[in-house]
């Protein structure tokens, strides 16, 4: 599996849940700040997070009208992007995205691939490959890097995921191209 982590330390978690990743975050040193749209989830993480590190940031709400009082130098998406199958759902997310990372920053992003599963939970998928996040995110943002791999589910399925890196630079459109 790769790791991918930034080289400065404001990070923001979409979709925290119940994941360890918080936890390393805080621990190597980074400022985290911990969102999710439910408020269970966040106070079970919270809960198991108890004195590993009082700096980490709690949030609770939809990212798609979330606005933080700062930016990050990384916003950290696994599986929360490909749940959103409405254009302009994908759009404010995309200027969420753009309000909350400084110029300079990343994205790291995670959604299922072109060959992925078209449910999760039961819900519908929307799937992306490289080319349809880059597009997703418009001009405001170049891609870094890009691969697909297979994450193994708890139940032992195979789910093919699209990762990217993008870099957040100075333009400001928003990518037309949303679906």
């Amino acid at each position: 599996m790769r790791r991918v982590t930034a080289p400065t330390g404001r990070v923001v978690v979409v979709g925290a849940g119940a994941s360890p990743l918080v936890r390393e975050l805080a621990r190597d040193g980074f400022d985290v700040t911990a969102l999710d749209v439910s408020e269970t989830a966040i106070d079970v993480l919270r809960t198991d997070l108890a004195g590993v590190d009082n700096t980490i940031d709690w949030a609770v709400g939809d990212v798609c009208a979330w606005r933080p009082p700062n930016q990050f130098d990384t916003w950290h998406d696994r599986a929360v992007f490909h749940f959103l199958l409405d254009q302009a759902e994908q759009q404010a997310y995309v200027e969420a995205a753009r309000s909350a990372v400084r110029a300079g920053g990343h994205i790291v992003i995670a959604t299922f691939a072109p060959t992925g599963p078209d449910q999760c939970s039961g819900l519908p998928v929307a799937r992306h490959d490289a080319a349809s996040l880059r597009a997703a995110f418009g001009d405001g943002f170049e891609l870094v890097e890009a691969f697909e791999a297979d994450h193994i589910t708890p139940w032992a399925a195979t789910q093919r995921f699209t990762h990217a890196v993008l870099r957040r630079t100075a333009g400001a459109s928003v990518g037309a191209d949303l679906t």
